[in-house]
């Protein structure tokens, strides 16, 4: 290599964006109620960022799309995760997390889009972290949640410095990436009315691989009297500038008799309404004809599950209450002694705003068994569990995780250093190859074991769509899973 090769080269490394890092540096506020992060808003307006799950911002901000000055975590906050019936409906909390409101009976009962949709919303991991508010939040016009929100009919709480206001969900939406929350204001809540009796929905989406963003999807709710279309309201993701309902269609419904003619029919009425466009993913054409196709399949699936009860049925608790741990903030540049329980042992740590967890896990306690891999979530290697749930610690602060349970990888082993059976599954199939991806794979198997002792081909590899195998061998991973099991 001549000098200037060199030279060349290393300024050209010196340009670059480390995604693994996140370089940009922030003030870090953890407010203890809902009227402090208001305040927080309103101090900071157009300066601050909210954080929840953390799956959009910190990839954001590790990409350099954003540089906030500040950043309000309202994962501290008590009761916006609360899942609750209320007038009949059902209210969800804005902190609640897509994979728990997917597991919700009531929610796979009387809501079986949204549960459809949440099913369908990136990888496992993913909807372990993100949360329903954060996802109305982001504005995207593929956003999986938001068609089936926007066929339920459903509404938003937003609190700021004059109070509570309610909008429906497909009039907070304004554009791609924009939503109307005003100055100081969150969103809290999302309302769902009550189904009336013989509702029956269905929500499905199609992209390029399991664990990606719709290139088209389509949710639809309706509500059956016999053979007849007494009304139906349906929504489409990723084929406009928001998420957008297609009146004509629903009008040639209702009132009709049912058939899958008619639901083709409404699905040519529904390609003419949307207004697509060419992007990587796809072509507005493909898109345009594809609608047709989904709008006919949700429309007769959603047909099927129509019944006259209406009923929410058995009522559960969904998903674990958040503790309130107290208000901190922590300024740009300042560290602040955290507490961390790592595979059973505790550690206290000084920590700055934008460490992340996967860092202070293999540089500061030397626990190399969660991987660098893309750094921006999308390939699994970091998974670990975070308070006995997955999650990325490549996207994790580790300022947000004080007080948390954390497990690796070597924590599955026993007290006397023994494997895990899984682990001993793993090498008697060969389910490893380079090994590099292996123990993000450890943790997602060992905990789809511990919910589903028995699981099916297709649930290992649901669980493992956010999983990317470099060396191809999910074949082998699968049969380990299930040897296991057995």
């Amino acid at each position: 290599m001549t000098d200037h090769q060199f030279t060349h080269q290393h300024q050209h490394q010196h340009e670059m964006t480390n995604s693994h890092l996140l370089a940009h540096e922030f003030d870090y506020y953890a407010p203890a109620s809902l009227a402090e992060a208001v305040a927080l808003l309103n101090e900071h307006d157009g300066r601050a960022r909210l954080l929840a799950g953390g799956t959009n911002l910190v990839i954001w901000m590790k990409m350099e799309q954003l540089a906030p000055a500040c950043v309000v975590d309202v994962g501290r906050i008590p009761g916006l995760d609360a899942v609750r019936p209320s007038d009949g409906g059902l209210t969800i909390g804005a902190l609640t997390k897509i994979r728990a409101l997917r597991n919700a009976p009531v929610v796979q009962s009387a809501y079986s889009a949204l549960s459809e949709a949440c099913a369908a919303f990136g990888s496992t991991q993913i909807q372990s972290m993100g949360t329903l508010g954060g996802n109305v939040c982001n504005g995207s016009p593929a956003s999986d949640t938001v068609p089936a929100l926007v066929a339920f009919g459903a509404q938003v709480a937003l609190v700021g410095p004059a109070g509570e206001r309610t909008l429906p969900v497909e009039k907070f939406l304004l554009g791609p990436g924009r939503v109307a929350l005003e100055s100081g204001e969150l969103l809290t809540e999302v309302r769902l009315p009550r189904p009336q009796p013989g509702t029956g929905s269905a929500f499905i989406k199609l992209s390029r691989v399991a664990a990606d963003l719709a290139k088209a999807s389509a949710a639809a709710v309706i509500v059956r009297e016999g053979d007849r279309v007494v009304d139906c309201r349906l929504a489409f993701g990723s084929v406009g500038p928001t998420v957008m309902r297609a009146p004509a269609a629903e009008a040639l419904l209702r009132g009709q008799p049912f058939s899958p003619e008619l639901a083709l029919k409404a699905g040519e009425a529904a390609s003419e309404a949307v207004s697509p466009i060419d992007d990587v993913r796809s072509t507005a054409w493909y898109r345009r004809e594809v609608v047709k196709a989904l709008t006919h399949d949700a429309l007769v699936t959603a047909w099927a599950r129509a019944d006259e009860s209406g009923s929410l049925g058995a009522w559960e608790t969904v998903g674990e209450p958040v503790e309130s741990r107290g208000a901190f903030h922590v300024l740009r540049g300042e560290q602040r002694e955290i507490t961390l329980t790592v595979n059973g042992v505790t550690h206290r740590l000084a920590v700055r705003p934008n460490e992340l967890l996967l860092n202070v896990l293999r540089e500061r306690l030397h626990l190399t068994g969660a991987k660098y891999g893309c750094g921006i979530g999308e390939c699994g290697a970091c998974t670990v569990w975070l308070d006995d749930q997955p999650a990325l610690a490549c996207l994790t602060l580790a300022v947000a995780a004080d007080g948390s349970q954390v497990t690796t990888v070597e924590g599955l082993q026993g007290p006397n250093g023994e494997l895990d059976p899984l682990q001993e599954a793993f090498i008697e199939h060969a389910a490893f190859q380079c090994g590099y991806c292996t123990p993000g794979m450890l943790m997602m198997t060992r905990k789809l074991l511990d919910e589903i002792p028995s699981p099916t081909e297709d649930d290992v590899r649901d669980q493992l769509k956010g999983n990317r195998c470099r060396c191809t061998g999910y074949a082998s991973i699968v049969r380990a899973v299930q040897s296991c099991a057995k």
